[in-house]
């Protein structure tokens, strides 16, 4: 089995490879990542020493370079982490959201066409259904949940899963699709919530939280979520969509005031700041569909998954701190051009 995954450099990308190397001796797992802001080959280090393991540097939206990979290695599966996904980011600049998210999909799904491959899965966000009232704690989002989106980046994630289905009525792709939660966990990269406020805390900088904090997130465990799509990869139903949430939900607020507990810091660090524009309220997934049909439930809380998110930091300083440096850039061409 050969699974090609892009975006791999990537926070969640990078933990799936790892699942699948582990679990999954015999597969040969391909990485594809343009290696962007976001994307770090030091996340990637001990996946190189694997035999198993092979890394490309390209853009999904490039098509020339995407079929090149695919007549080369011609995988069986292939499993799209590749985006652009910070929402400040694409308030500021939605055309690379476009190229990446939309384009990009559109390309590895041509690829997958010409060449054979037996499954797409297309890695998705609970964003593409807009929020939840904060005032309406019995409502959760289901598949069935119209899409309804408030960024240009949840606005591109759902244009690529209208894509997908697409091809899967018209050109009879086998696609699967998966939306999420918000994930946590190690290797996240520094400019989301829990690793900024961690690395701030640890630097006794001031934590930004837009508006009040009151905004709710469904956190979920990183290697939940991967073990949920290598489920969905063995088991699902080709066509369908999956929703896979942590049943953890938290205040922004709540959350920063958790990591300043753990790390023994004082909460005279948050510093409020004018919230976002289309600030989405609260996300909450209703995961019924994925545990009945592949028996699947998230097996991490969320006081759990932050104190060993928490430790993984303090245990890899060097990790973020080169990142919040700038030094991660050059890693790439300083340890891998030419291999």
């Amino acid at each position: 089995m050969t699974i090609l995954v892009t975006g791999g450099a990537g926070f969640i990308g990078a933990n799936f490879v790892y699942h699948m190397l582990e679990k999954y001796p015999s597969y040969k797992v391909i990485c594809l990542d343009a290696l962007t802001y976001a994307g770090n080959m030091e996340t990637l280090a001990t996946a190189m020493e694997n035999p198993q393991f092979i890394f490309i540097k390209g853009d999904i939206a490039d098509r020339e370079a995407v079929y090149k990979v695919f007549e080369s290695h011609k995988p069986d599966w292939v499993v799209n982490f590749a985006a652009e996904s910070h929402v400040d980011r694409s308030i500021t600049n939605p055309d690379i959201f476009l190229r990446t998210n939309v384009i990009g999909t559109g390309v590895l799904m041509d690829a997958c066409r010409k060449y054979g491959t037996s499954r797409f899965h297309q890695v998705s966000t609970d964003e593409v259904y807009g929020d939840l009232p904060l005032d309406r704690p019995d409502l959760f989002f289901t598949e069935e949940t119209p899409i309804h989106t408030s960024s240009p980046y949840s606005a591109s994630k759902a244009s690529a899963d209208l894509l997908a289905q697409a091809y899967h009525r018209t050109f009879k792709l086998p696609v699967t699709i998966s939306r999420c939660s918000n994930n946590y966990g190690p290797y996240h990269f520094p400019e989301k919530l829990i690793p900024l406020m961690i690395a701030n805390a640890l630097n006794d900088k001031s934590l930004p939280v837009y508006g009040k904090g009151e905004n709710i997130r469904d956190w979920l465990y990183v290697l939940d979520h991967c073990v949920a799509i290598d489920l969905i990869l063995h088991k699902g139903k080709v066509g369908e969509v999956y929703n896979i949430g942590g049943h953890n939900e938290r205040t922004n607020l709540d959350v920063v005031k958790t990591i300043l507990k753990e790390l023994n810091k004082p909460e005279s660090l948050i510093n409020y700041v004018t919230d976002r524009p289309g600030h989405d309220m609260r996300y909450a997934i209703d995961p019924t569909k994925i545990n009945n049909a592949l028996g699947w439930l998230p097996s991490t809380s969320f006081d759990e998954g932050i104190k060993k998110t928490i430790k993984w930091y303090l245990d890899n300083r060097k990790w973020w701190e080169n990142i919040l440096a700038g030094e991660y850039q050059g890693y790439y061409e300083k340890m891998y051009a030419g291999r």
